[in-house]
């Protein structure tokens, strides 16, 4: 195992034992290999600094690179903004531990490595977050490679696999170029991938959502703080912006509208498709603390009559979110709210049997200016994890759930 710190400043020997140069750089390409490093950048004093490729390298150890060419077939550097240098662009830098789920800085990068054909190609394996790293960066140069080697056993080790690293680029155009790709924090839960973004600057924030797929982005932000999200989605491109609101759920939607200037919140609607921009038109007219203001009118409701095998196929056609499915609301022929079935006690039903048999004894529910305080007492009164917003006829047009509930207290503390 090597370190890139005991590679960077090495001295550089072509095939006949001439001195070419010292390791001033080493580039990873990864939309090659994205573990590989593809070249080390020579430098030569006032003399242009020249290029070795992988398949140039013969033997490395610490401070020596011997290279299995003449220095004559070594080519002249010319940047190219697709490498990723390990000096530039790793060390000291913040990535995202995804198997920590948190932001650490880059103390030395592990190298492993694999011999082929006569060349010593050199892998990343890790990234050194710790106290040996550290400690490596703070002596090179000042005491012996194999003194920091004994030194550094005794500290503890903090390493991450370089599968498990995610890169933070904010530049878009060399983000593509470098093929950086967010599928490891789209894995990540929306709580988690929120609490790594409040850690990183505006730039980088922007450049993490603008990078997610829309549903992914809409999820982070609703668990991101209102004001972190506000100037996020100031500054996306308006399109983009439109295309992630519309895959948040509506009350959602309606309270980051709500928290935007007015311009910008009415060109967002105006990118959003008809119906969705609508709906949350609809809810913006409530005020945010009231039954309105936290509902989502987007939910299940089914005739009182209906049995349970007519019920649960219907849900099976329509387009649910099943993590937010915990309630069937009942209508009567009048439409109005009549009851509500947990889904447990659906699932357990007998086929044949009718909606109006399972409903709840405890039928709660609230008009759209009904204020939270009221809210959060018949959640409290009535144990209830869905709550029914009615009409002035009494017939629903929306729900608050338990999270939603949660989500307001934990505002007001």
């Amino acid at each position: 195992m090597l370190h890139a710190t005991e590679l960077l400043g090495a001295e550089a020997y072509d095939a006949q034992g001439n001195f070419v140069g010292r390791v001033t750089e080493m580039f990873i390409e990864p939309a090659d290999q994205p573990n590989r490093v593809a070249r080390m950048l020579l430098g030569r004093g006032k003399y242009l600094p020249l290029v070795a490729r992988y398949d140039h390298v013969a033997f490395v150890a610490p401070g020596t690179v011997r290279l299995n060419v003449e220095e004559k077939q070594l080519e002249y550097y010319h940047p190219n903004e697709a490498w990723l240098a390990v000096r530039k662009d790793l060390l000291d830098q913040q990535i995202i531990d995804t198997e920590g789920r948190k932001v650490v800085r880059v103390n030395d990068i592990d190298l492993a490595e694999q011999r082929t054909n006569g060349t010593v190609e050199l892998r990343v394996t890790q990234v050194d977050v710790g106290l040996p790293g550290a400690t490596r960066r703070l002596l090179q140069g000042l005491v012996s490679p194999s003194l920091i080697r004994r030194l550094q056993e005794k500290l503890p080790p903090r390493l991450i696999r370089w599968e498990f690293v995610n890169l933070i680029e904010p530049d878009p155009l060399r983000r593509v170029k470098l093929r950086i790709t967010h599928q490891k924090l789209e894995r990540l839960h929306p709580a988690d991938l929120a609490d790594i973004m409040e850690e990183l600057s505006p730039a980088e924030r922007e450049s993490i959502i603008a990078s997610l797929d829309e549903q992914t982005a809409a999820e982070a932000l609703a668990e991101l703080d209102a004001r972190l999200t506000t100037q996020i989605v100031e500054k996306l491109d308006p399109e983009k912006a439109a295309d992630i609101i519309e895959e948040m759920e509506p009350d959602q939607a309606a309270d980051l509208l709500a928290e935007l200037r007015p311009e910008t919140s009415q060109e967002l609607l105006e990118e959003m498709p008809h119906d969705e921009a609508e709906e949350v038109r609809d809810l913006l007219q409530f005020g945010e603390d009231t039954a309105g203001g936290m509902m989502n009118p987007e939910f299940i409701y089914v005739g009182e009559t209906a049995t349970r095998d007519e019920v649960v196929e219907w849900i099976r056609s329509q387009d649910v979110n099943l993590e937010q499915l915990d309630t069937v609301l009942l209508i009567n022929g009048e439409a109005k709210l009549s009851g509500a079935v947990r889904l447990g006690r659906l699932l357990l039903a007998a086929s044949d049997q009718r909606m109006v048999e399972l409903k709840s004894e405890a039928l709660a529910s609230v008009g759209p200016q009904a204020d939270d305080n009221e809210i959060f007492e018949l959640f409290d009164k009535y144990n209830l994890r869905t709550l029914s917003v009615v009409d002035e006829q009494g017939r629903p047009i929306g729900t608050i759930t338990v999270d939603d509930v949660v989500t307001r207290l934990m505002a007001k503390r």
